[in-house]
């Protein structure tokens, strides 16, 4: 389908020309018509299949067509970058018609905070919030949402696993009963029908292409030893031109070490975490999308909040403990019908975890030998249990007591 076909208004399909969109994804073609005819929705999309325009297109629609002089649609998500990200999109969208957004997310000055409070105040169209600031503008007890029409939840999945449940729920207490309510997510765990069933009315449902990665994505992997992997990294460089690459690591410590060690072998890397200051963070992402620095480094909140066109290479130093996290990490490359390579280093420990990830795609990924000149490799045995010793439980009475802690090992459950 065309953009045309929706009966958009003529300014809001100028902006889309203007942008060069011309065909509906999958998930656009479904989801449009649902919101435009106030639907609630819950619907299910891996990352890079357009979902954000899925939604984002006929709330504009919908708020250029009304009385648009107050607050009328809420989008709530997981990070910053995603509010940073899909306020951008609603700025290119929007060029056009008179429809005005504003992103509230933690980090800055007493100015951003002031400016945040302002549009909350007086009303701009379309507010991109992560629940962790908003709850802080609502603690102040004077900003109302009586007129909202709709509210959006994006990467709800991402949100709930971060912890927010609770936000959410305090949040949508201040919210009218009568609305429109979109959820949006990558996977649909149990914990997210739980929500959908809590908050939505009598949803249309949608899922298009859950947890298959893009046919452009060239999968690879290593069996590799801890000690082997930078080594392995600084090969895997040599002699190949990666203007691109964002690279996952299963925790903050191990991001920011990473930083020194590709550092140290030559490679132009930064890292990316919650510990830097927003303004060192947002010169980070402007510095990778304008292809200045070449390698980008973070954990899996990154692979959710981040939408750069043209990444090479995205390498997983670390298997992802969910299987789903790695749809998300390899599906930043790839992305609009392009092609790209996800390379994954595999140590002794990971091997079921990678295991998994093989049987939910449905497919055995290439392991690639390493280099002779870093010797063997682990052998790949996903089936074999932990190598961690096993130590047989003590009944209760007979457990050590560790001083100072008296009766911790006997309390009964």
């Amino acid at each position: 389908m065309t953009f045309d076909e929706f009966y958009f208004d003529p300014l809001l399909l100028d902006g889309l020309d203007a942008m060069g969109f011309t065909k509906a994804t999958p998930i656009q073609e479904m989801a449009i018509p649902v919101i435009l005819d106030n639907k609630d929705l819950i619907a299910c999309a891996q990352t890079g299949t357009g979902k954000t325009a899925a939604y984002v297109l006929p709330i504009l629609n919908k708020i250029v067509e009304s009385d648009h002089s107050h607050l009328n649609t809420l989008i709530l998500v997981p990070t910053r970058e995603l509010a940073q990200q899909i306020d951008q999109q609603l700025e290119g969208f929007s060029y056009y018609i008179p429809v005005s957004s504003i992103p509230i997310y933690g980090g800055g000055d007493g100015a951003t905070w002031d400016q945040q409070k302002k549009a909350l105040h007086t009303g701009a169209d379309i507010i991109v919030a992560t629940p962790g600031r908003l709850i802080s503008h609502l603690a102040s007890g004077d900003i109302k949402f009586d007129k909202l029409e709709h509210l959006i939840l994006d990467e709800a999945d991402r949100m709930l696993d971060m912890g927010f449940y609770d936000d959410i729920i305090k949040i949508i207490s201040y919210l009218p009963k009568e609305r429109q309510t979109l959820m949006f997510s990558a996977t649909m765990p149990p914990k997210i029908r739980t929500l959908a069933n809590k908050i939505l009315f009598k949803p249309e449902q949608i899922s298009i292409s859950l947890s298959k990665p893009a046919e452009g994505i060239l999968q690879q992997a290593y069996l590799t030893y801890d000690a082997q992997k930078l080594p392995l990294i600084s090969s895997i460089f040599t002699g190949k031109t990666y203007n691109t690459v964002i690279i996952f690591a299963g925790t903050k410590e191990k991001v920011k070490s990473l930083q020194f060690e590709l550092k140290r072998i030559g490679l132009k890397a930064k890292s990316f975490h919650s510990d830097l200051e927003q303004k060192e963070r947002e010169e980070i992402m402007n510095e990778f999308k304008n292809k200045k620095l070449q390698i980008i480094i973070g954990t899996d909140i990154l692979s959710r909040g981040i939408d750069v066109e043209g990444v090479d290479l995205v390498l997983n130093f670390d298997v992802p403990p969910d299987p789903e996290d790695y749809i998300h990490r390899i599906g930043r490359t790839a992305r609009a019908e392009n092609t790209g390579t996800a390379i994954t280093f595999i140590n002794e420990k990971d091997q079921r975890r990678f295991h998994a990830i093989e049987t939910l795609i449905e497919r055995t990924i290439e392991k690639l030998p390493l280099p002779e000149s870093l010797g063997a490799a682990p052998l790949y045995q996903p089936e074999k249990k932990s190598d961690r010793p096993f130590f047989k439980k003590r009944p209760a009475g007979d457990r050590p007591r560790p001083q100072g802690r008296p009766g911790l090992y006997n309390k009964k459950s």
